[in-house]
This record gives C-alpha cells, structure tokens and sequence, in this order.
C-alpha cells in the first residue's frame, strides 16, 4: 500500500513539476489544435470525395440547327419548260409594260368576247403541242385552281419572296402544301375557252412583293 501511494506520489509530484515548465501548457494546446485540424481536415476530404461521386455533370443538349434552304434563296429563275426546247419556245403574247414600244403593247393585248384585257404574263408556245411545265425554282405550292374556262392555276411561293405563277396547263402533278424542286415536272401545257387564239400554250407570271413583272427581266427568249 505504502509503495503504492509512493508512486502515486512521485507521478503527481513530476506532473506538478512539467505543469510548471513554461512549454507544457503550450506543447498540450498545440497537440490539440493539430489533432483538430487533422480531424477537420480528413472530414473534408471524404465529404467532398462524395460530392463528386453523387453529383453529376450537367447533359447539355445540342440544339438542332433549323434547316436553312440555302440553295433555294440563291436559285435564279429558270425557264418553265426543259431547256432543250429553248429553240422551239415561242412567246405568244408579252407582258403589258406602258413603257414598252407599241408592238410590244399591242402583242401584250388579250382579247375576249370583244373585250381587250392586258397581259400580265407571257403565253408560251413550242410547235403549238403539249409541254411538260417544270417548277421555275424551288417552293412550295400555294394554290391549285381548278378551272376549265380560264385554264387551271398553279401559285408556287419561292424563299426569296417571288412568286411564279402558271396557267393554262392539265394533268396536275402536284397540290397546295407540296415542297417542289426547280426542275420539277408540275403539270403539262394545254389550251383554254379564254384564250382560244393562243392553241396549246402556257401563261407564265413572276410576283415580285405581290406585284406582276415581266418574266422577260428575268429570261431571254
């Protein structure tokens, strides 16, 4: 028991004896603010090891990119017929232009029960028989009219805001909403009750911002 309490109090006497050292108090502190940190920063690391593990990367989607007829909105306006017919096409009757000598206006007169109309197209001829009547550029089809009397109608809208316009024709090939190609065969040309005179022709027209141009400015025949 004695050597006990001995000890006990030789143990307490040495701690008594470090407590008044003047780097004990400094040296516990200090070992107690590096356990600290170690604990702070372990508990950092495995946080953000998870973070990473359980938060994913945002999908970006692509977009797709519209589809911009490009080929369409550079297209020049062709002739309404194959181009190896060219030296067999003959223009009937010329658009109305006021400023156009008087051959040219009196060529541009459309007569009808005795009742004289202008022109505000060119009718197209080659060896006074059918043709097959290809889109002048690429659009979509705006209207199909159907009429015997007149001649039936086809309206295509174009990219680059024309219009073309082509009557007097049969055997449609296509209907409003239809996308065409330039080139494409879209009808054939016939004759009509209207325009008797003109036999088996197409009546060919360009829109310009709703407004009827010569087909001329843009063809040469």
């Amino acid at each position: 028991m004695r050597e006990d309490q001995n000890k006990q109090n030789n143990t307490s006497q040495k701690l008594k004896k470090w407590q008044q050292q003047p780097w004990f108090w400094p040296a516990i502190y200090g070992g107690m603010a590096a356990v600290l940190i170690g604990l702070i920063v372990t508990y950092s690391v495995i946080t953000s090891e998870d973070k990473s593990e359980t938060v994913n990367e945002p999908v970006v989607q692509e977009k797709e990119s519209p589809i911009i007829e490009t080929n369409a909105q550079t297209e020049t306006l062709k002739y309404p017929f194959a181009e190896n017919q060219l030296e067999n096409a003959k223009v009937l009757q010329d658009f109305y232009d006021i400023n156009a000598d008087a051959e040219t206006r009196e060529n541009a007169l459309l007569v009808f029960d005795q009742t004289f109309t202008t022109s505000s197209g060119i009718s197209i001829s080659i060896n006074n028989e059918p043709f097959e009547v290809l889109a002048a550029m690429s659009g979509e089809v705006k209207e199909v009219k159907l009429d015997a009397f007149t001649g039936n109608k086809i309206v295509i809208a174009h990219p680059n805001g024309m219009e073309t316009h082509y009557s007097s024709v049969a055997d449609i090939l296509v209907k409003e909403g239809d996308k065409v190609e330039q080139g494409q065969p879209i009808a054939t040309s016939t004759e009509n009750d209207w325009n008797p005179t003109a036999g088996i022709h197409l009546h060919f027209e360009v829109l310009e911002d709703g407004k009827n141009v010569n087909p001329r400015n843009y063809l040469s025949f």
